[in-house]
C-alpha cells in the first residue's frame, strides 16, 4: 500500500515522461524540467504518454524511493498541460491511482412550494 506522508507536497509532472528512467533519470527530470530539489522529501508523480503507467519518486532520509503502477486496462485520469508541475492533494492523488475521474456537476435550483 502507497501512503504518502501528510506533512509532504505532491508534485504531478504534466508533461509525458519515459518510464524506462529510474532514480537517477527522474531525479534529472526534477531538477531540470520541474525546478524543485529532488531531496526535498516531496512526491513527484509521473505517467507516460499512454497513460498506462506511473512513477512516483520521493526522498527519504535512507535514500530515493521509487514506487510503481501499470494498469492492465485503461488509463490515469491525468490531463497532460504545458502549466509546468501541479500540485495535488493526497486525496487527489489517491483518486488518480484508483482511476477515479471527477466530473464536476452543476445543481440546478429547483422551485419548492413553501409549506404552509
Amino acid at each position: 500500500m502507497f501512503a504518502p506522508a501528510p506533512q509532504q507536497r505532491i508534485w504531478l509532472c504534466t508533461s509525458p515522461v519515459d518510464m524506462r528512467k529510474s532514480f537517477d533519470g527522474l531525479s534529472a527530470l526534477v531538477r531540470n524540467q520541474l525546478g524543485h530539489n529532488p531531496l526535498s522529501g516531496h512526491y513527484f508523480v509521473f505517467v507516460n504518454r499512454r497513460k498506462t503507467q506511473m512513477k512516483v519518486l520521493y526522498f527519504e532520509p535512507s535514500g530515493y524511493c521509487v514506487w510503481a503502477k501499470r494498469l492492465e486496462q485503461g488509463q490515469f485520469p491525468v490531463r497532460a498541460h504545458s502549466g509546468g508541475p501541479q500540485p495535488l492533494s493526497i486525496s487527489a492523488l489517491q483518486m488518480i491511482v484508483d482511476g477515479i475521474t471527477v466530473i464536476r456537476h452543476r445543481q440546478s435550483k429547483r422551485y419548492m412550494p413553501q409549506s404552509r
